[in-house]
C-alpha cells in the first residue's frame, strides 16, 4: 500500500488565509445582503479581517493542509 495526500478543501482554502506564523485569517459574515437596515457602523465592523479562534483552528487546519 502506498502512502498518498490528502486532497485540501478547496472552499475552505478560498475562505481563509494561512499567516507566515500559521494563524488563519477570515473574514466576517453577513455583509452580503440586507445591509440596508444594518448602520454604517455594524457594515464597518464587519469589513475586517479576524483571526480564527484558536477552539476552530484545530478543525480546520486538517481541511486547510
Amino acid at each position: 500500500m502506498s502512502n498518498y495526500k490528502l486532497k485540501s478543501s478547496s472552499s475552505i482554502l478560498k475562505r481563509l488565509k494561512i499567516t507566515r506564523t500559521g494563524k488563519l485569517l477570515r473574514r466576517k459574515a453577513c455583509r452580503s445582503h440586507l445591509l440596508q437596515k444594518k448602520s454604517s457602523k455594524h457594515k464597518q465592523k464587519l469589513r475586517k479581517v479576524v483571526e480564527v479562534k484558536y477552539v476552530d483552528v484545530s478543525r480546520l487546519a486538517l481541511s486547510v493542509l
